[in-house]
């Protein structure tokens, strides 16, 4: 039977793939899942979208027989491949160590996809945050608070503390109080958790912020430049609440204004949700109509 099967597969000019080759296949598509959630979760996911949009750049180029932009890519290929390596050299050396210590048993046992999805965060999240802060704001109490979008700050989770609770304003004063363990650096949120505190973030080199803001709003600026977090800046000196978003930081924000932000970062994605609904929906409404025609 094998014999036969092996004799029709080249009639039809087909490959015959044997065991090893599906062996490398199940191989080569779980590095590749690695290597697409190891980008996922650090700053490689908008540096890797950069080099798409170059990519597609240079295909255009390529199909138009722009013979002058090939051939800087063309020069430039070897220079960008040791630019990208000198990048990503703190990701890369992580990921080096995370692949000596990881039982590949267990790698291979649990995968769990959609695992990174960044879940939104609730009404209740919005209003426990508006709260704390203005109650911070009022005793002047210092806080740094990143709320996590679609890129994944687990680099920077890792600098600080795992917390891992639900979001309270209760919560969140104790952690930002004088003199508690917790209450230096950032803490980050996911969805309705903060799941880690006393993080450290970069900070801002941009020579356009003023010269009276401190390290709290220059880091806020800091990881809005290299991500599309939100973050809650309630300063020490003044008590006035700040927002960072895409590299600007919006200063003295009033209660609705806050929560406008909030809402605004929670609501991002919601066309998509509705469009992928009513898509759902006309597809359920399809099948009736054919069941009802077989009938």
């Amino acid at each position: 039977m094998g014999t036969f099967k092996d004799k029709y597969l080249t009639w039809m000019n087909l490959p015959v793939i044997n065991q090893i080759d599906i062996v490398e296949i199940v191989i080569i598509a779980f590095l590749l899942y690695n290597v697409l959630v190891w980008i996922k979760n650090t700053r490689a996911w908008m540096l890797f979208k950069g080099l798409l949009v170059i990519l597609m750049f240079v295909l255009v180029a390529a199909v138009f027989q722009m013979n002058t932009i090939l051939w800087i890519a063309e020069k430039t290929i070897s220079v960008g491949v040791m630019a990208l390596v000198i990048i990503f050299q703190p990701e890369l050396r992580r990921a080096l160590e995370q692949l000596g210590r990881k039982n590949f048993l267990t790698g291979w046992l649990s995968f769990e996809f959609g695992k990174n999805e960044v879940k939104k965060f609730s009404e209740k999240t919005i209003n426990e945050l508006v709260k704390a802060c203005y109650e911070m704001g009022r005793v002047k109490t210092g806080a740094l608070i990143v709320m996590e979008d679609s890129v994944m700050l687990t680099e920077y989770e890792r600098t600080g503390i795992t917390v891992d609770a639900i979001v309270t304003s209760q919560l969140l004063i104790n952690i930002f109080e004088k003199n508690t363990p917790l209450h230096d650096g950032a803490i980050i949120v996911r969805g309705d958790r903060v799941v880690s505190a006393t993080c450290y973030l970069p900070l801002s080199d941009n020579m356009e912020l003023s010269k009276e803001l401190g390290t709290r709003h220059r880091a806020a600026v800091g990881i809005s430049e290299v991500s599309d977090s939100l973050t809650i800046v309630v300063s020490e000196e003044t008590g006035n609440i700040s927002v960072a978003i895409g590299g600007s930081l919006m200063r003295n924000l009033a209660a609705d204004q806050l929560k406008a932000q909030l809402k605004m970062l929670q609501q991002k994605y919601e066309p998509e949700k509705k469009r992928r609904g009513l898509l759902k929906r006309r597809l359920r409404d399809a099948q009736k109509d054919n069941k009802a025609d077989y009938e």
